[in-house]
């Protein structure tokens, strides 16, 4: 055998297919981006020198850092295993700190202070919590990874993935359709069916082109906004804010009971993608890649970054979608560049947001595929319990958006009543009890328990049931241990972090894990396998070592 057909060559650093995973990860980021940003400088209207200045470039050098360093690692395996198909993990904004940092944090704070500087500080130091969070979790995840069915983590992935990443956009698809259903149906045609689209353009780039074209000829985007994107241009760049840091440390006290679970959720979500990867054949060290965020995200929050960062989902749809490492690297560039410019105002002024939402709905569609295909049948149920927490949360935060929608035009129309989930009446303010919801086929109550940690809560309920499928009724009650004494503190079904915190949930653990462990010893002779599944059994072990 001659040398050159034993040279190492790894994963090119640009593959055609790169283009198409850069379109999906680099509209994916943007649009995590620009509603992170949205919600400081409109929602909660912080100043913009703060918001475009100092939090905009640290935040994009971060996510910039993290795609390049991911970028590398996966090329770096690619050379030492001899592979060409080696895709790099996604990596981006975590998408539930960004409401909590700026509606829960940043807020009170400025309200309780009137002052804005000492918010931003309060928020830099929340997104340093995280990361020490997330920096421990990291060497945790290795041991939860061992000891976590692959079914629960993968369910856990895909009901978030079919929820908060595709539940919202297909619904602005269907909002403004002729131009959403219409990029999506072009994704599908390129990256389902494999068609080769006009002028070879890839399937990204084509819909968002079209989509773009059906926009501004509908009049559906306004050049009002172009003009202003061009006006707003400025260069800023991240500069060490160490002694504002400091100034937050007095106020986040009050705001750790909430950090702590979220930052268990960040290095949870990391794991499971890593997983997902594992899955999909490409076996990631999970402590070293579980460490780039972590680390990334405490070096921002000295810079000025209120948002942590996370391993994003998706690595099996980018990969499907034919990308390696290249889009990685470009999409970190691309941040880079419209984030240190005034470019990035301008791109969300001329490409219309709905022409991007379908891909999000594609990943979910891939991420949900995996956690099926990569799944024994037997355990199927439990795969699809994971999805029930999330649907909870899904359905949770948008009858609290309702509620504040109907507060805010109630204020805006001069009114001085207001409504309040969970109260009584009193005064101006009109309770809407959970009896009420529930009597009229809302279990709000219930559905809020299952959104408190519902990464967690998915992982453990999904877990406990694949371990009753396979007759293992010690693991399955030591799941609901696990269960109990997390809702005992507080971490999961619950909105406070503390001592008994949910009483009525550690209780029902506990009951069933003593149903479980009774179990054990009822009618010994059925708690085993049938040998077909005994065997697959073993099988999977065999593939895991």
């Amino acid at each position: 055998m001659s040398s050159k057909s034993k040279e190492v060559r790894g994963t090119p650093l640009w593959v055609s297919g790169d283009l198409n995973g850069f379109f999906g990860l680099f509209s994916n980021s943007l649009t995590n981006f620009l509603t992170a940003i949205a919600l400081l400088a409109v929602a909660i209207s912080m100043p913009s020198d703060i918001v475009y200045g100092k939090i905009v470039p640290a935040t994009a050098l971060a996510i910039a850092l993290g795609n390049f360093v991911l970028a590398y690692i996966a090329r770096r395996m690619s050379v030492r295993e001899n592979r060409s198909d080696v895709t790099a993990m996604p990596y981006g904004l975590s998408v539930p700190h960004y409401y909590a940092v700026a509606l829960a944090v940043i807020l009170p704070v400025y309200i309780a202070t009137n002052d804005w500087m000492l918010a931003w500080a309060t928020g830099m130091v929340w997104n340093f919590v995280e990361g020490v969070i997330m920096l421990v979790g990291a060497f945790a995840g290795p041991i939860i990874k061992k000891n976590v069915p692959r079914a629960a983590m993968l369910g856990a992935l895909a009901g978030f993935a079919l929820t908060f990443i595709s539940g919202n956009p297909i619904g602005e698809v269907f909002t403004t359709p002729y131009i959403g259903l219409v990029c999506f149906i072009i994704l599908m045609v390129g990256w389902l069916a494999h068609k080769r689209l006009p002028f070879n353009m890839p399937t990204g780039a084509f819909a968002i082109l079209v989509g773009t074209i059906l926009a501004w000829a509908t009049g559906y985007m306004s050049p009002d906004s172009v003009v202003d994107a061009v006006h707003n241009f400025n260069i800023p760049f991240p500069s060490l804010m160490v002694s504002q840091f400091v100034k937050g440390f007095g106020y986040i006290a009050p705001y750790l009971p909430a950090a702590i679970p979220l930052g268990i959720y960040d290095f949870l979500e990391s794991m499971d993608n890593l997983e997902s990867a594992d899955a999909a054949g490409e076996h990631y060290p999970v402590a070293l890649c579980m460490t780039v965020p972590a680390v990334l995200t405490i070096l921002s929050s000295f810079l000025g970054s209120v948002f942590p960062t996370i391993i994003y989902i998706g690595h099996p749809g980018w990969k499907a979608a034919g990308a390696r490492v290249g889009y990685s690297i470009l999409t970190g560039a691309a941040i880079l560049v419209l984030s240190f410019t005034g470019i990035m105002a301008l791109a969300t002024a001329v490409i219309p947001l709905v022409a991007l939402l379908p891909i999000l709905i594609y990943i979910g569609m891939i991420i949900g595929t995996q956690a099926f295909s990569t799944t024994k049948p037997r355990h199927m149920p439990a795969v699809v319990l994971a999805f029930l927490p999330y649907i909870g949360s899904f359905l949770t935060s948008k009858i609290n958006s309702s509620i504040n929608a109907v507060n805010a035009a109630l204020a805006s129309a001069g009114s001085e009543l207001s409504v309040a989930l969970g109260g009584t009446t009193q005064g101006s303010t009109v309770g809407v009890s959970f009896g009420l919801l529930s009597g009229n086929g809302v279990p709000f109550e219930g559905w809020q328990r299952l959104s408190q940690g519902d990464i967690i809560v998915a992982m453990v309920i999904s877990a406990t049931v694949y371990y009753i499928i396979d007759k293992r009724y010690k693991k399955a009650a030591a799941y609901c241990l696990v269960g109990a004494i997390l809702s005992f503190f507080g971490i999961i079904h619950s909105s406070t972090f503390g001592f008994n915190c949910t009483p009525m949930v550690t209780v029902a653990y506990l009951g069933a894990m003593v149903v479980l462990l009774i179990m054990t010893a009822y009618r010994k002779q059925d708690n085993e396998l049938d040998p077909e599944a005994l065997a697959e059994e073993l099988e999977e072990e065999k593939i895991g070592q």
